[in-house]
């Protein structure tokens, strides 16, 4: 039997001083996008030990609309768990304005990964929005490999392409990571940690895939782009 979790839960008691205004503040969004508009799903690990990290996406963050302004825009929909239980989604945000302000309010706490959890938020995304692309920045997998394995071929098989980028160099995570891109189409890359401008190019790469599909990532002829376009291989469209 297929499995599925419960929509992403409402904000605790004991969290929603903390969280309000993100709640409000993405919520405000529309979220609903123009035609011609990509959707980039940006999930990031906000367990305690991923502070550096999270504080440099929030730094970068304007680059994936920058790098899809000329192909028709981009919509991204911000989503990251931290804690014990604790995995939450925004509406698709059109203005790195909006989004890093999002971002800076929330803090990196202790806790285990949820990566099924945003995989299982990706599949009813599907259906609510038709988002083709998402990508996912973390160094640990805490979680049972073959389930993370079937949602991303689930995913692959609904036309959603996994973009993993991992920090580090723990081989198991890497294994796990690269079987669940060949899944759904998508990529896996190593960055290094702390590498910002590595890490940038990256991400601006994806960015241009979620507006323009592969003819973007071969018109822009980058590095990362090239990158990209390699890990993918022959897969996905």
């Amino acid at each position: 039997m297929t499995r599925r979790d419960p929509p992403l839960p409402a904000t605790p008691a004991s969290s929603r001083a903390e969280l309000d205004a993100f709640l409000q503040a993405a919520k405000s969004v529309s979220p609903s996008a123009p035609t011609g508009t990509g959707r980039l799903a940006f999930a990031l690990d906000a367990t305690i030990s991923r502070q550096p990290t999270w504080d440099l996406a929030c730094e970068i963050q304007a680059d994936l609309f920058r790098s899809a302004a000329d192909l028709g825009g981009l919509q991204v929909q911000l989503i990251y768990y931290r804690g014990s239980n604790e995995c939450r989604a925004s509406n698709w945000v059109s203005d790195p304005a909006v989004l890093g302000p999002l971002m800076r309010r929330i803090d990196c706490r202790g806790g285990l990964t949820q990566i099924s959890r945003v995989l299982g938020h990706l599949e009813r995304e599907v259906e609510r929005s038709g988002v083709k692309a998402a990508v996912f920045v973390g160094d640990a997998i805490e979680e049972d490999p073959a389930l993370l394995c079937e949602r991303a071929g689930r995913l692959g098989l609904m036309g959603v392409r996994l973009f993993l980028f991992q920090e580090g160099g723990d081989a198991r995570v890497e294994g796990v990571l690269k079987e669940m891109a060949r899944l759904s189409g998508g990529a896996w890359c190593r960055f290094t940690p702390g590498a910002g401008e590595e890490l940038r190019g990256l991400l601006r790469a994806v960015a241009a895939y979620a507006a323009g599909g592969r003819a973007a990532l071969r018109a822009g002829r980058e590095r990362d782009s090239m990158r990209l376009l390699a890990a993918m291989g022959e897969a996905g469209t």
